[in-house]
């Protein structure tokens, strides 16, 4: 038997709270930050606060009417998603890891939501990374500026809200670390802890973790040069200000010595 786990970053937040009230579907776990649902033996739907729904053994016409119906919840539905797919083969003897796919002896809910949770941490790496790669893309053309004319061309407001994209990436990922985290079920139970190591080594997902850490690591050190040579032109600046009154009272001093 084959099962198909795919996941799609949909949004930037979904309001799980009203989505709860109208979603009456059989609930296997639910906590402040996500939401996991037995729709039949084989289907399962995920839903995270952090703007990831994943479904498994959904077809292609249910999950565009899923979406649909939970657009009204979320903040700032994407029209392009990010998404990431998986295939369960049940029925081995024993766990087997593939590419794109993983070979599992039985389908219980547990082994599902896990490797569900494992796909959807994937996506989530890749939306972070996708958000990364863009903010360190325009720090690459400031130095490039910097290196050619010797001086940045931002000015104070448009350094502030790069700032500020930068702060937000940051405190998202900060606010959604526990995504990368093993739920507690996998310290009580040795099979759910040793499934649960194997799926985060097929996705990567400590060292693209680290990779996200670093890029923003580098936009930082540059904000930081950044905000320094702004604060020195508008020194200078104020300088030459400081400068031209100075001269304008001695201008004045002079007239009124020569004109009395």
């Amino acid at each position: 038997m084959n099962i198909k786990v795919i996941s799609f970053q949909v949004a930037d937040s979904i309001d799980l709270k009203g989505f709860k009230k109208d979603f009456t579907a059989s609930m296997s776990f639910a906590s402040s930050d996500e939401l996991f649902y037995q729709i039949e033996k084989y289907q399962h739907l995920y839903v995270f606060q952090f703007g990831i729904v994943c479904f498994s053994g959904y077809n292609e016409t249910e999950m565009t009417s899923f979406l649909q119906m939970i657009a009204p919840f979320c903040k700032n539905f994407f029209d392009q998603r990010l998404s990431d797919e998986f295939h369960i083969e049940v029925g081995g003897s024993t766990v087997q890891y593939g590419f794109d796919k993983i070979g599992i002896p039985e389908a219980n809910a547990e082994t599902l939501r896990l490797i569900m949770l494992n796909v959807s941490q994937s996506v989530a790496l890749d939306y972070y990374s996708q958000q990364t790669n863009s903010l360190l893309d325009e720090t690459n053309y400031h130095t490039q500026v910097l290196e050619l004319k010797g001086k940045i061309d931002l000015n104070g407001i448009n350094l502030k809200k790069y700032i500020g994209r930068t702060l937000n990436i940051k405190n998202k990922i900060a606010g959604n670390l526990y995504i990368f985290d093993s739920p507690e079920e996998t310290w009580e139970d040795e099979r759910l802890n040793k499934l649960d190591i194997g799926l985060k080594k097929i996705f990567e997902l400590q060292p693209r973790f680290r990779i996200i850490q670093e890029g923003l690591s580098i936009v930082k050190e540059n904000l930081e040069l950044f905000k320094d040579l702004l604060q020195n032109k508008n020194s200078v600046t104020l300088e030459w200000v400081i400068i031209l009154l100075i001269l304008v009272e001695v201008l004045n001093l002079f007239a009124e010595k020569i004109f009395p």
